[in-house]
């Protein structure tokens, strides 16, 4: 039977007895450097550094939906066409990363266990908007790196049991946080692009599959105008990434349902290529 030594033991004991609950402090305590912010470099990012771009959420009749494209880019070269940019954050909200690539991954996996380490110490889950604040202390964190030109920049949407609806949460380069009271936002390169195609398309009645239409028309008009984002990739079967949070917990969907829905929508450009126009008039 294999048995600790005294100072595995210590060791053990130093990270049980932590007076915080949060994982973030616990790792700034006993081992910063792996913590994505203490890597500054102290010069400025080039424009090579691989960044991954659009995000949309809006709420629906059930809850919240999520979704990203899938491509990186490093300047004007496509880095990587797989990437996936939407996360579960726990069973009941999920988050999505534009920016800085690698650091934008690393923060979002950095935040799903900040909620488990949470939970399995406190014994509750917090708050969806204790969540989305424990987000917004990560972001500040990033500070230093933001500052030369690292920045990742989340956006947080979950469905909150006590109130029964989907809410999102937005974030800037410092940390600041806004609850999305329009019912839809969109972060990265693309996000003006798909911010407008969402103001004519979203309704807060859409069930869910009329919302990820939405969702996805929204990445679609990106990827058109913004050379960063990427549209469906027909040809190597490859989609956004979206995940959808409702009372039943979160779910990403398969490719074979988002492959449906992208490519009806690619379909219907054939004959209507600016996408569904919004109704006018009573």
């Amino acid at each position: 039977m294999t048995t600790r030594s005294g100072n595995e033991r210590h060791q053990f004991a130093r990270y049980m007895s932590s007076p915080s609950s949060s994982f973030t402090e616990l790792l700034a305590e006993h081992h910063p450097d792996a913590l994505p912010w203490s890597r500054a470099s102290g010069s400025m990012a080039s424009n090579e550094t691989p960044h991954g771009t659009t995000i949309v959420a809006l709420r629906f009749a059930d809850g919240v939906i999520m979704a990203g494209d899938r491509q990186v880019t490093s300047g004007t070269r496509i880095s990587y066409r797989y990437g996936e940019k939407v996360y579960t954050a726990d069973n009941s909200s999920c988050i999505g990363v534009a920016g800085v690539a690698g650091l934008a991954f690393e923060m979002a996996r950095l935040f799903q266990v900040e909620l488990l380490h949470y939970e399995k110490i406190e014994g509750v889950q917090l708050s969806l908007k204790g969540k989305a604040n424990k987000l917004a202390g990560m972001i500040r964190n990033n500070l230093e790196m933001a500052m030369q030109g690292l920045v990742a920049v989340p956006i947080y949407a979950g469905y909150d049991a006590d109130s029964g609806v989907g809410q999102i949460f937005s974030y800037d380069a410092v940390g600041g946080m806004s609850e999305e009271h329009v019912g839809y936002h969109s972060i990265g390169s693309g996000s003006f692009f798909a911010l407008g195609s969402l103001k004519k398309l979203y309704d807060a009645s859409l069930g869910e599959q009329d919302a990820v239409t939405v969702a996805l028309e929204a990445l679609y008009d990106a990827a058109e105008d913004d050379t960063a984002t990427m549209g469906p990739d027909l040809a190597r079967e490859i989609y956004p990434v979206v995940h959808v949070v409702t009372a039943e917990g979160d779910r990403t969907l398969s490719d074979a349902e988002t492959g449906a829905i992208a490519r009806r929508i690619v379909e219907r450009r054939q004959s209507e290529p600016n996408g569904p126009r919004a109704t006018v008039g009573p």
